[in-house]
């Protein structure tokens, strides 16, 4: 029997895979047999924390400031022989209403929305070469209001509407771009909400599922994605919030 979650001598980069979320995509692609490079914002990786929920063992690292396109064009293609994943996880939350005033925002949206398509373009020759994948995780907050947090909706939503074009556009080079879009996921950006009893009570009480989501939850959601299970879907935003938005 074939598996379509073989992912044996594949090559997946994962930005932001240096812990939460991408860190649980990056450790789930190489358990499938995947050769696995994350880029990060820390020198090295043994300047990650595991308490973080980071997991670097058997992933290569780089160090990349996607704020800065500069960089993300000056960044080497991590594998000689080409590219057949790419993930695009990077995230950055500025908390106490800080995304009102033009640094935070500003900060955020290079992050999370600009870097999103410079990083798409980067590696899109090489993704066209091998007929690859491109994920773009963004958020169920690009699907509504955010009270505190304006710049983090804006391009989170900014990154759902991407998701759409880019799977158009790139769908003809042979390139599938699919997103999934978390809920409340336990990770270092969510500590906010996830180390104060009364606020994450509150927020388990308003999922159906009765539970915050992991980063294998999230990963899970990725596999499929990028296997040949989902062949034919192509610009689509998969919602993985255990019933968060309904």
């Amino acid at each position: 029997m074939i598996d379509d979650t073989d992912f044996t001598a594949r090559r997946v980069l994962v930005v932001g895979g240096s812990s939460g979320i991408g860190n649980g995509i990056a450790q789930a692609f190489r358990a499938r047999g995947a050769r696995v490079h994350v880029w990060g914002t820390r020198a090295q990786a043994s300047d990650y924390d595991p308490a973080d929920g980071s997991d670097l063992a058997g992933l290569g690292y780089d160090r990349v400031d996607v704020g800065d396109p500069d960089a993300i064009a000056a960044a080497p293609v991590p594998f000689a022989d080409g590219l057949d994943v790419l993930v695009l996880c990077q995230g950055a939350v500025v908390y106490k209403r800080g995304e009102f005033a033009r640094p935070g925002w500003d900060a955020v949206m290079a992050v999370n929305l600009d870097s999103v398509m410079h990083c798409a373009m980067r590696f899109r020759a090489v993704l066209s070469a091998a007929k690859g994948t491109v994920i773009v995780v963004s958020s169920v907050s690009g699907l509504g209001a955010n009270i505190g947090n304006p710049a983090y909706a804006a391009s989170k939503a900014g990154a759902i509407s991407l998701t759409k074009s880019l799977g158009q556009a790139l769908a003809a080079e042979g390139i599938r771009v699919n997103g999934l879009a978390p809920g409340l996921v336990d990770t270092k950006l969510t500590k906010v909400t996830t180390q104060h009893p009364d606020r994450l009570n509150g927020a388990i009480a308003r999922i159906p599922q009765g539970r915050i989501g992991t980063p294998a939850d999230m990963a899970g959601a990725a596999i499929f994605l990028a296997s040949p299970l989902a062949a034919y879907v192509t610009g689509h935003t998969l919602v993985v919030d255990g019933g968060l938005s309904l």
